[in-house]
């Protein structure tokens, strides 16, 4: 009954049930890891996609442009600096946008090119 108390010793011998549960968990992930080769594909996948690279550019480069606009700002004691930033930001995000999206049909043309594959 002890052991079954939430507020047991932490350094009491360890419920046979709990180290065969740790015995089945470790195998299933080494079997996993096998199966996909170690990686975890998915979670890679998602963020390589032009998608995900799309969006953090969109928020990212204005909001980083933003930022030291308005550390130049402050620096300089003006004030607008930040708004043209943003606008910078924007424009270099549609560049890079412009270059993902040329990397992606490249890569389209390459995968019809080998029929298909992946």
């Amino acid at each position: 009954m002890t052991e079954d108390e939430p507020w047991q010793d932490p350094k009491s011998p360890q419920d046979a049930r709990l180290a065969s549960l740790d015995e089945r968990l470790a195998q299933a992930q080494a079997g996993e890891a096998k199966r996909s080769g170690g990686q975890n594909r998915g979670a890679a996948a998602y963020y390589r996609s032009p998608a995900y690279r799309v969006l953090s550019v969109l928020i990212g480069y204005p909001l980083g442009c933003a930022l030291i606009g308005y550390m130049i700002d402050r620096a300089a004691g003006t004030r607008g600096i930040w708004v043209a930033m943003v606008f910078v930001g924007f424009g270099v995000a549609m560049w890079e946008i412009w270059k993902i999206s040329k990397a992606s049909q490249v890569e389209a043309q390459e995968k019809d090119e080998r029929g298909g594959e992946r």
